[in-house]
């Protein structure tokens, strides 16, 4: 069982336990091995991010920390109970006042993290890496610095690797952001607001997948090695979960963990017009017919249809991803029970099934929201989800934008991964950016298609 305890405002509709109060007792039992398995559940403390925890869009928890945390839970033989902060010290004081057993937030060892706290075995190293926006500034080395803006997350351990180059580098200095996390520093980078940021090598693998302009400089240090931290005197736990990390069980759990979340990373890459010209010409012919069919009997634009599948899939019937997603259409599993789906590989059966779904969740969206905003959002809950997509609804208003604009709430999405925000969302943090420019292909694509088309293809 998983049991979420979160900010107040982001609890609503979640199963909510008391934590420990801040006093010596409850700090006193925090990481006990044998209190642990006496409750039966062991605390996680952790932070909404892509790489440590968050919501998918059925609202179920997901991410690389979720992923490790729930094997090691079901390895002592206890339940889970996860609270979510929205900082890093954040995280690090809940730990350190016996809210939770377990610190899991892609934690890196450091000198000072290692007076005040325990960590476990390694699972993970990454580099911490300078990167800046690949059009304006272009340090090369860390004396060149100091004549960009640099700004990093407070509290990190980028601030305590720039404080120990200051001695060499007198000149170096720094801004240090306590509102903002790392991808959102990225995203400021990217749009040209920051020169440059630091950003462990992991998060920029994931975030350089949708800011191709961000270009790492250079590592700011070797590698480093990320890993749970524990109350000081949580010795018989720290054991316990170095044992479970290094032995074969633990160790597939880890490659587990890096092929869902990472292994796809180094593959990606933005799609070549010649390419998608030249597919228009020799695969699309094999299911022009499908789409339209489905078209037809979802009232939904053959072409539309057309382009969001070859966003899903490049038109390939047998593409899966590690996330266990598959065929034109890219289905869950789930979804594809859901819309009476049997083969996702059959390209018929998918192209129906992913019609379907569009047209249940356009079904969802207020018959209010004029054409073709409506089918927009569609996609947009497609994407992400309809529950983090009434999240930004909800936000639009509070924000005095129009909850039923499309180009009210492309603006509003990409702040539901802003820590000034989520944290007072029903459903949390959630990547909003991603169907912004989910939208923004998939339109694209259906001009290409069109236009090709038109042409006399």
């Amino acid at each position: 069982m998983v049991r979420i305890v979160t900010l107040a405002t982001l609890a609503i509709g979640l199963v909510v336990l008391p934590a420990c109060s801040d006093n010596s007792s409850g700090q006193a039992n925090a990481g006990q091995l044998d209190r642990i398995r006496e409750r039966g559940i062991l605390r996680v403390v952790t932070r909404n991010a892509p790489t440590s925890y968050y919501l998918n869009r059925h609202k179920q928890p997901v991410g690389p920390e979720q992923s490790l945390t729930a094997a090691f839970a079901k390895h002592l033989g206890v339940d889970i109970e996860y609270t979510v902060k929205d900082s890093i010290r954040g995280v690090l004081t809940a730990l350190e006042n016996g809210q939770a057993d377990i610190a899991a937030a892609g934690l890196s060892i450091t000198p000072a993290r290692q007076e005040r706290f325990r960590f476990a075995a390694p699972y993970q190293t990454v580099r911490q890496q300078v990167v800046c926006n690949a059009e304006s500034a272009r340090p090369q080395t860390v004396a060149e610095l100091s004549g960009v803006s640099l700004t990093v997350i407070a509290d990190s351990s980028y601030v305590e690797r720039l404080e120990t180059l200051k001695s060499d580098y007198p000149g170096l200095s720094w801004k240090e952001d306590s509102e903002r996390g790392t991808e959102q520093l990225l995203y400021r980078v990217w749009q040209n607001e920051l020169d440059c940021t630091v950003a462990d090598s992991n998060i920029v693998d994931i975030n350089r997948r949708y800011y191709p302009q961000l270009q790492v400089m250079f590592d700011l240090n070797e590698s480093e090695s990320l890993a749970w931290a524990l109350p000081d005197h949580a010795e018989a736990l720290a054991q316990s979960a170095t044992a479970w990390l290094t032995s074969q069980a633990g160790k597939q759990a880890r490659k587990g963990m890096q092929n869902r979340y990472y292994a796809y990373l180094p593959e990606f890459d933005f799609v070549d017009r010649r390419a998608l010209v030249e597919r228009i010409d020799t695969v699309l012919p094999r299911y022009d017919s499908l789409f339209e069919r489905a078209g037809e009997a979802h009232a939904l634009p053959p072409l539309l249809l057309a382009a969001q599948a070859y966003q899903e899939s490049k038109w390939d019937p047998k593409a899966k991803s590690p996330t266990g997603v598959r065929g034109l259409m890219m289905l869950t599993g789930r979804t594809a029970k859901a819309v009476g789906v049997d083969n996702r590989l059959d390209p018929a059966e998918s192209i129906r099934g992913g019609a379907k779904y569009l047209s249940r969740m356009r079904s969802r969206i207020d018959e209010s929201v004029p054409s073709p905003d409506r089918l927009l959002m569609a996609l947009a809950a497609y994407n992400i989800g309809l529950a983090h997509l009434r999240d930004a609804q909800k936000l639009a208003e509070r924000l005095g934008k129009n909850a039923h604009s499309w180009r009210d709430l492309k603006q509003v999405l990409p702040l539901l991964a802003d820590k000034r925000y989520y944290p007072s969302l029903k459903y949390g943090y959630a990547r909003g950016r991603e169907p912004v420019r989910y939208i923004h292909r998939i339109r694209d694509y259906e001009d290409v298609i069109r236009r090709h088309i038109d042409s006399g293809r």
